[in-house]
C-alpha cells in the first residue's frame, strides 16, 4: 500500500489542541523537579487519577465517544464505526505516573489516541471497525506493584483478583482502592473484563514517547517499534536481628544491611554482560529500624531484570534466588517474583502500517525494540499489536525533566491517525 490513507484525517490532527490537553492533564498532580522542571505525581486509583479520568471522559463525550469501564478500572471511549459489530481496533496507553514522573509518559498515548480519533471524525473518514481508546489501570506499578495490572487482566495473563492483597506504602490494599474507584464511577457504563465474553480486538496500537536517546541522537521523527524486551521483577526480604551499634561485636551480628551488600555484589557478578544489552537494577531499599546507631534487623529491596532474549531472561532470572542464598551469611531470605513477562514481538501487519505511515508523511523513521515494558506487551497474544515512538529529549523519562516537543508529538499523532485509518478500514 502506498500513499497516505485518509489524508484529510492526517491533516485534521491539531497539534496545539493535543498539547493543550496534555498541559491540562499535567496540572493534575503537578510537581517541580530538583532542576525546576515541571513534572507529575499522579498515582493510580487516587483522587487525582479519578479527576484525570473524568477530564478525559468529558473530552471524549464532547466529540461523540461513548465511555465504559471494566472490573479492573480500564477506561474505554468508543468510536462506533460503520459496522459496530466488528471487533474494535484498540489504541491508548495509561494515565498514572511515577512518583516523580514526567508529563508525557503514558498520558500522551491516551491523548494521541483521542486526537487521532477526533481527526478521523472531523475529516469524515469512515472506518468499518469501531475504534476504542483505552486508558489502562496501573501501568507504572509506582503505587501498587507490579505494573500493567489492567492490561494483564484484560488479556487473561493473570486473574483479575491476582493483586487484591497488594498494598501501597500506606498499607492500602489494591482491591480496596479499586473497589472505591469503581463505586465512585458507578455512573459510567460497565463492560465485561477482557475478551472472555467479547470478540478479540482486531488490532492494538500504542503511541508512546521513546524514553531513550536513540531517536533524538539520530535526528529521527518516528520509532517503528518491533517488540519489547522481557522483564522480571523480584522482592527480596532479609531478616536478621537488631542490636546496639556501639556494643554488639561484629562477630555476633546478624546485620541485614551487610548481607544485602553481599547479595547485591553477587547479583552484579551474575548479571555481568560485556555486550551491555542486559538491564539489572536495584532501585528501592527499605531498612528497619532505620536508625543510625542500630544494626539493621530487616532489609527489603527490589530487583528489576530485563533482556530481549527469553533464554537469558529465564536462566539468569531463575538463578537470582540461589545466588542470594549463597551470598547471605547471617539472615533469613525470602525472594518473591512479582512480575514476569517474556519478550514480545509485534505483528508485521501493525509494524508495516506504522512504517508506511511515517514514509508517506515524509518522516524519518527507524525500526527499533522497546527497552521499557508497556501494556502493548500483553496484547500480543490477543491480536496484531504494535507501537509508535516519538523522540525524548536526552532520553530522560520517569523524571520531571522528561520532554517531547509539541511538533514531535503532533507528528506522532498524525502517524497514529493514519495507522488507525488503515487498521480500521
Amino acid at each position: 500500500m502506498s500513499g497516505i490513507v485518509a489524508p484529510n484525517a492526517v491533516a485534521a490532527v491539531d497539534g496545539q489542541r493535543q498539547w493543550d490537553r496534555l498541559m491540562a492533564m499535567a496540572r493534575l498532580g503537578a510537581i517541580t523537579g530538583a532542576d525546576g522542571a515541571p513534572g507529575v505525581n499522579r498515582p493510580c486509583l487516587c483522587p487525582l487519577d479519578r479527576e484525570a479520568r473524568r477530564l478525559l471522559i468529558g473530552w471524549g463525550e464532547a466529540i461523540g465517544l461513548e465511555p465504559s469501564v471494566d472490573a479492573l478500572g480500564n477506561l474505554f471511549l468508543r468510536h462506533a464505526g460503520k459496522e459496530p459489530g466488528l471487533p474494535p481496533v484498540l489504541t491508548g496507553s495509561h494515565m498514572d505516573s511515577q512518583p516523580s514522573g514526567g508529563r508525557f509518559d503514558g498520558i500522551w498515548g491516551v491523548l494521541a489516541a483521542l486526537e487521532a480519533v477526533q481527526a478521523l471524525r472531523e475529516a469524515g473518514t469512515a472506518t468499518r471497525h469501531p475504534i476504542e481508546i483505552v486508558a489502562w489501570t496501573n501501568e507504572e506499578g509506582g503505587r501498587f506493584a507490579p505494573g500493567c495490572m489492567g492490561s494483564m487482566a484484560y488479556a487473561g495473563h493473570s486473574p483479575p483478583d491476582a493483586w487484591d492483597a497488594v498494598t501501597d506504602g500506606e498499607g492500602i490494599r489494591f482491591g480496596d482502592a479499586l473497589a472505591e474507584q469503581l463505586a465512585l464511577e458507578a455512573d459510567i457504563p460497565r463492560r465485561p473484563l477482557g475478551v472472555v465474553e467479547r470478540m478479540r480486538p482486531h488490532a492494538y496500537v500504542e503511541a508512546h514517547i521513546e524514553q531513550g536517546p536513540v531517536l533524538e541522537a539520530e535526528g529521527l521523527d518516528i520509532g517503528v517499534v518491533t517488540g519489547i524486551q522481557g522483564s522480571r521483577w523480584f522482592l527480596v526480604e532479609l531478616t536478621g536481628e537488631s542490636a546496639h551499634a556501639g556494643t554488639a561485636p561484629l562477630s555476633t551480628r546478624r546485620d541485614a544491611v551487610q548481607d544485602m551488600v553481599r547479595a547485591i555484589t553477587a547479583l552484579n557478578r551474575l548479571m555481568e554482560d560485556p555486550t551491555d544489552v542486559l538491564r539489572f537494577t536495584v532501585a528501592r531499599i527499605e531498612v528497619a529500624p532505620n536508625s543510625s546507631n542500630s544494626v539493621a534487623e530487616t532489609v527489603r529491596f527490589t530487583i528489576d531484570f530485563r533482556h530481549p532474549d527469553a533464554a537469558v531472561l529465564t536462566a539468569r532470572g531463575d538463578a537470582i534466588e540461589s545466588t542470594i542464598r549463597q551470598a547471605v551469611r547471617h539472615c533469613e531470605v525470602a525472594v518473591t517474583e512479582r512480575f514476569h513477562a517474556l519478550p514480545a514481538e509485534f505483528a508485521p501487519a501493525v509494524v508495516e502500517a506504522v512504517a508506511r505511515a511515517a514514509a508517506a508523511q515524509g518522516l524519518a523513521a527507524k525500526r527499533m525494540p522497546s527497552g521499557a515494558f508497556h501494556d502493548a506487551q500483553f496484547m500480543v497474544p490477543l491480536c496484531p499489536s504494535g507501537m509508535v515512538f516519538v523522540p525524548s529529549r536526552r532520553g530522560i523519562s520517569h523524571n520531571p525533566a522528561e520532554y517531547s516537543s509539541p511538533e514531535q508529538l503532533a507528528k506522532g499523532a498524525r502517524v497514529l491517525a493514519q495507522v488507525l485509518a488503515e487498521l480500521a478500514a
